[in-house]
């Protein structure tokens, strides 16, 4: 084993050059400014520009509704799937990786070509003012839809490993004999035994919703990943050091997530 240390030593530093030169010289970029020097300005001026504030915020709101809606979706199924049909898990395996498959762009035609039915066939209906409200820009509900149907992959993955990793049917079965009903035994012995498999799946959501711009750009909405696209094409430095920003964000979330998983494991096997 210790022969493997040195090559191990070596796949780590090729992997920190890969990730960390162009997030130096994005640094660079973003504060070596030509005839001036170093300055900072491209961060100062971040929060002060026009649509940042409003664009990060609506990202988080359909973060947030994103996680939401996938989580109550896709946990009870899951446990159901667990404790009542096994057989049908490779199924429902396959068709949750079916967004993986499917090219953003189709997707995103298929949703402008379903939203367009609303004014040629729905006009007369009550379900026209139901498009209408999913398509409102202050907050876009339709972008929800897409990015739980998008966040599947990632959750379905996340959850199936949490489940894995516990005996579902014996908690349950326990909860049960205790006198808890069938929500009770969800919430109070299966969710908590979940809770790294669910930061996990909330993480990836995020990070997906955060980063997200095709379905998004060509929808004609403006969240935080478009808005940092028209940003850049008039202040480059500007929309490089918000990218900066972000990931280094995203990373220390990461961190985050891996700090309170790791306790929770130590508190668990401490029990």
């Amino acid at each position: 084993m210790a022969r493997l240390n040195p090559w191990r030593w070596v796949v780590l530093g090729l992997a920190a050059l890969y990730f960390l030169v162009p997030l130096a010289s994005s640094v660079i970029f973003t504060v070596d400014v030509p005839g001036q020097g170093v300055t900072f300005d491209a961060y100062t001026q971040i929060v002060s520009t026009d649509g940042f504030v409003s664009s990060l915020l609506l990202s988080l709101e359909l973060a947030l509704a994103t996680i939401a809606i996938v989580l109550l979706l896709m946990v009870p199924a899951m446990v159901a799937l667990r404790l009542g049909a096994p057989r049908l898990r490779p199924v429902v395996e396959v068709i949750c990786q079916l967004p993986l498959v499917v090219p953003p762009i189709a997707f995103v035609a298929g949703i402008s070509t379903v939203l367009k039915w609303g004014p040629d066939h729905l006009s007369r209906t009550p379900l026209f003012q139901t498009f209408v409200a999913i398509q409102n820009p202050s907050f876009p509900f339709v972008l929800v839809m897409a990015y739980v149907v998008m966040a599947l992959p990632f959750v379905h993955r996340a959850l199936d490993a949490g489940l894995r990793a516990i005996d579902v049917r014996t908690l349950v079965e326990a909860a049960r004999s205790c006198g808890a009903s069938w929500p009770q035994a969800l919430l109070r012995t299966v969710l908590p035994n979940l809770r790294g498999a669910l930061l996990n799946a909330a993480f990836l959501t995020l990070a997906l919703v955060l980063g997200e711009f095709t379905v998004a750009q060509l929808l004609g909405f403006q969240p935080f990943a478009v808005w940092i696209y028209s940003v850049g094409g008039s202040q480059a430095q500007l929309s490089v050091a918000v990218s900066v920003l972000s990931l280094l964000v995203t990373w220390a979330l990461l961190l985050a997530l891996a700090g309170v998983g790791g306790r929770t494991r130590t508190a668990s096997s401490r029990g």
